[in-house]
């Protein structure tokens, strides 16, 4: 099992190795940049770290989990670096909504992204949000693997 990744801080550069994962990523399937594409990486890490949008990526395993959130994810799922971290992403949706969960990431492994997910998720408390209008991509490494999935989203009303 690997160790979580660690809190994003100016002593990690705000996980900025990550983060221009996250934004090469979207941009190669996307064509639009995540981020003002003028930026530093590590300029872009902090940025993105402290967004008012959400930004959440996990690993490739087989239960994959969580490996990144910003400030503004980890507010709206009530949770805390390491509690986040060390959940597998599957858990974010409700047991019932775990099914489309799945079919839209095999939508997403199939197309390389899509830009109109909507869908339930549901905080540590048992909180539940609807997500609107969310873009979850492929993250490719500089060899052009997937290495993972991300989504971004603006838009969330609690139910």
């Amino acid at each position: 099992m690997t160790a979580p990744p660690p809190y994003p801080s100016e002593d990690n550069h705000y996980l900025a190795e990550h983060v221009a994962l996250l934004r090469d990523s979207h941009r190669h399937w996307t064509g639009r940049p995540l981020l003002d594409p003028r930026l530093t990486h590590e300029e872009a890490a902090r940025h993105l770290f402290a967004a008012p949008f959400v930004v959440v990526s996990h690993d490739t395993a087989p239960d994959p989990l969580f490996n990144y959130a910003n400030q503004t994810a980890l507010a709206l799922f009530a949770m805390d670096w390491e509690e986040f971290t060390a959940l597998p992403s599957r858990l974010s949706a409700e047991r019932i909504n775990q099914e489309a969960r799945a079919e839209l990431l095999a939508r997403v492994a199939e197309r390389g992204y899509i830009d109109d997910y909507q869908g339930v998720r549901i905080g540590r408390h048992g909180r539940r949000f609807l997500i609107e209008a969310a873009t979850v991509w492929n993250l490719l490494d500089p060899r052009g693997v997937i290495c993972g999935q991300a989504a971004c989203f603006k838009h969330w009303k609690f139910l």
